[in-house]
């Protein structure tokens, strides 16, 4: 049963990209041509741009991007480190190194336990990696060693879409079948070790399946699930769905909607979840309850949940505002939300990738330097360079080029 729906999202997403060749890390930089190169071209110089024969190389002026390829996979997450950034995507985990400029590919080969990486991050030191089937994956860069925790170290599901360490210690894991939590970090430790799910919560964590995690201002714990938003706070559950404001209304962004399948009609799972939550008359790809992306701003405490379909929501804590593509946004189909080092809130969706700040909203294309208009992630790293992950490949843009 979940096997089904983890093919159908793949297909959703791909039914939106374009394919690309047999992994490779092959680069080459230049400035964003006039028009929206597809993927295979992308990774070459615009035409502008390229040397004659018989003439000097050409040099592309100031605002250059940097095209990395990855072969027809999606790249989920992207972590700059201190001296490195991590690619986390469905081949595995490639380290570039910042000093250097050169990379090394990890995969099953090297200690992970499956190649389809969702989430990576740091934990205590190490690399954490969450992944497609194989559980969390800690990875010790001084040793070179990975250690694994699935399912009988006390995991809820070996699908782990999310890794957050808390400011007070403990660690929260995000799951097919529920959310973990790791009292004050004790991995090793199994009376540490607890599992909240719909059932053990009594509703209170309104979905089983928990795809995103965030701090609050304030000690709590927020949760994106496929059934709405979930806080945790001083051990009381609340939640929030579209009946309380999630997600724009079905008849705002139906027109705008290009995911035209509707996957209640392949899985006996969505079409439940259309049932219980009164959507049985939709068609397209569109559920507002489904929170795809989360964040918590670190200058007022507010949650940005991404949505499938339903645009993106800002909860204040107690009213919710929504934005889509009316508003400017760039869809209604929110991968990914990231909060980058002065602040701003970047949204990325099936069509391109959006800046939120001073009370508008900008929007970035191929036409930029992105390397798809796909967005699933984004980080900034330590020289101010920004890099965005789409299906295929990733761009790794100087600042002034989304500015």
């Amino acid at each position: 049963m979940r096997f089904d729906i983890r093919i159908i999202l793949a297909a959703l997403v791909a039914a939106v990209a374009l394919a690309a060749g047999a992994y490779e890390l092959g680069r080459r930089s230049g400035v964003p041509g006039p028009a929206a190169p597809p993927v295979e071209s992308a990774i070459k110089l615009p035409a502008a741009h390229r040397a004659q024969p018989g003439a000097a190389p050409a040099t592309p002026p100031a605002g250059q991007y940097t095209h990395f390829r990855v072969g027809a996979k999606n790249v989920k997450d992207i972590f700059a480190d201190e001296d490195a950034v991590w690619v986390g995507f469905s081949g595995g985990i490639i380290r570039y190194d910042l000093k250097t400029g050169g990379h090394r590919a990890f995969d099953t080969t090297s200690g992970l336990m499956s190649n389809g990486v969702f989430h990576v991050s740091r934990l205590g030191g190490r690399i954490a990696v969450g992944t497609y089937g194989g559980g969390m994956s800690l990875f010790d860069a001084a040793t070179e060693k990975w250690e694994n925790f699935n399912i009988p170290d006390g995991l809820g599901d070996a699908f782990v879409y999310d890794i957050l360490e808390t400011s007070w210690g403990d660690v929260w894991i995000a799951t097919w079948s529920g959310a973990n939590r790791v009292k004050q970090g004790a991995l090793r430790d199994p009376a540490k070790w607890e599992l909240f799910t719909v059932e053990s919560t009594k509703g209170g964590l309104p979905n089983d399946w928990v795809y995103g995690l965030a701090e609050g201002k304030n000690g709590e714990v927020w949760f994106a699930t496929e059934g709405g938003l979930a806080r945790y706070k001083d051990g009381k559950w609340s939640n929030w769905t579209h009946a309380q404001g999630l997600g724009a209304d079905y008849e705002k962004v139906k027109d705008a909607i290009k995911f035209k399948n509707d996957p209640g009609q392949y899985s006996s799972h969505h079409a439940q979840q259309k049932v219980e939550q009164g959507l049985e008359d939709v068609t397209v790809a569109y559920n507002p309850n489904y929170i795809v992306s989360l964040l918590v701003d670190r200058r007022d405490g507010a949650v940005w949940a991404g949505t499938w379909g339903g645009g993106l929501a800002r909860f204040d804590g107690e009213a919710f505002t929504s934005y889509t593509t009316a508003e400017g946004l760039p869809s209604n189909h929110i991968f990914m939300l990231y909060q980058d080092p002065e602040g701003e809130i970047w949204a990325g969706g099936s069509d391109g990738l959006a800046l939120m700040a001073k009370g508008a909203i900008r929007r970035f294309t191929t036409e930029n330097g992105l390397f798809s208009n796909n967005v699933f992630s984004m980080a900034v790293d330590r020289n101010g360079d920004v890099w965005v992950g789409s299906f295929g490949g990733i761009a790794r843009l100087a600042p002034t080029l989304l500015r």
